[in-house]
């Protein structure tokens, strides 16, 4: 090709740069502490406006959605005659047992899993089948093999969370970097050093957010749990006010089982902040 026919080539198109997208609509940018202030507090506030909104407007029938004043007026009349406390206790109660007899059973397995093709070969098929059966289903035989105590309730929450935070739990181990492993055996390290001072503390931030995501399904589970013959309970409270149409006192229930969750999820982020904090 010659050079007069480069010469009759039409110049190329300027292009204008593209605009910076905002730091709100970046991916994975970071924002302003400001910005997130804020927004969190929409998250909060744009919810509760919504509620007073409805409520005061008479839109919808006060039996089936009280005003904010109302269910604080019920809730503050159930904490002052001390009903809320002795619930609230008793659901905890079955949530620390119940889940935490899972997170004892599920944390070790899970590592087991994560580390060796032969434990994942073992309890992988397993639990990946048996987390797909619903764990309310349960009930009727933990009622007949357990009786109608406290067991069935705990067992319920156990059998609901053990297998999903194994299942995590794995994952997570399995996010530790191969070249680590391989340069621990390189100077020298044996497996059980291997195991407990690089795979467990590379991989606990990950086990700890497992925990905060299976511990809402705990809670999930404890209001079903409570729903047959419980004498106290977060959940028995619902259905008893389900019974008379108290549609007040079974959002202040549900407020409270809100805080409590959210206090729980608190507290296991700044635990996983604090130990991952030397995890890239």
């Amino acid at each position: 090709m010659s050079t007069v026919d480069r010469m009759r080539w039409p110049p190329l198109p300027r292009r204008q740069p593209r605009p910076r997208a905002p730091a709100l609509l970046a991916i994975r940018a970071p924002i302003s502490r400001r910005a997130t202030t804020v927004l969190v507090m929409l998250s909060v506030v744009a919810p509760v406006a919504v509620w007073v909104a409805l409520g005061s407007s008479g839109a919808v029938d006060p039996r089936f959605l009280p005003s904010p004043g109302a269910v604080a007026s019920a809730g503050w009349e159930m904490a002052r005659s001390g009903q809320l406390a002795a619930d609230a206790w008793a659901s905890v109660r079955r949530v620390l047992v119940g889940f935490g007899l899972a997170v004892a059973v599920s944390v070790p397995l899970g590592i087991v899993m994560g580390s060796f093709q032969a434990g994942r070969a073992a309890l992988e098929p397993v639990s990946g089948l048996l987390r797909y059966l619903p764990a309310a289903a349960f009930t009727p035989l933990l009622l007949i093999w357990l009786g109608i105590d406290e067991p069935p309730k705990v067992a319920l929450i156990f059998i609901g969370t053990v297998f999903f935070n194994m299942l995590m739990t794995a994952d997570a181990v399995r996010q530790v970097p191969g070249a680590l492993i391989d340069v621990s055996y390189t100077l020298g390290a044996r497996r059980n050093e291997v195991l407990r001072k690089v795979i467990v503390p590379h991989a606990l931030p990950g086990m700890i957010d497992a925990v905060r995501v299976n511990a809402a399904a705990a809670w999930n589970l404890v209001v079903v749990a409570e729903l047959v013959n419980s004498e106290q309970g977060l959940g028995k409270r619902i259905l008893l006010s389900q019974r008379f149409t108290q549609t007040d006192r079974i959002f202040a229930t549900l407020v409270v089982i809100a805080a409590i969750g959210v206090a729980t999820d608190v507290l296991l982020r700044l635990l996983r902040d604090r130990t991952g904090r030397w995890v890239p």
